[in-house]
């Protein structure tokens, strides 16, 4: 495990993205729901990407996910893991891997949500191996 962390700059929410950080700040990784289609989204927006419905929810996700697709950055000060994670409600979603051995990362590995702190805003969603 590395020994070093990197620093998360904060998001800056939008109208559309509120809702997600202020999720996160409660420690809930939240998605959005097409209750039109049924199709469950991310990254939020006020219309549904697979019918454009304006009839979207807000759900919190149980946490849990799987690796679809990683890179290990490493010609940087402080090597990290980008990944898209498949959540297990369906969505999927950028974000760091974290807490972990870097060489053992594995596409279809299960991992869970933990929240990072940024530099001054809400904690952004992050995945450690489960």
């Amino acid at each position: 495990m590395a020994s070093a962390q990197r620093t998360i700059p904060a998001p800056q929410p939008t109208p559309e993205t509120q809702a997600f950080w202020d999720g996160t700040a409660a420690g809930k990784l939240m998605y959005k729901v097409c209750t039109a289609c049924g199709q469950p989204h991310h990254y939020p927006r006020p219309l549904c990407p697979y019918c454009f419905s304006d009839r979207t929810e807000w759900r919190e996700a149980s946490g849990r996910g799987t690796i679809y697709s990683y890179s290990v950055m490493r010609r940087v000060p402080v090597p990290y893991a980008i990944a898209y994670v498949t959540l297990e409600e369906g969505p999927s979603m950028m974000t760091n891997i974290v807490d972990c051995d870097l060489d053992a990362l594995r596409v279809g590995q299960p991992v869970r949500v933990v929240f990072t702190p940024t530099d001054g805003g809400p904690p952004v969603p992050t995945f450690t191996p489960a």
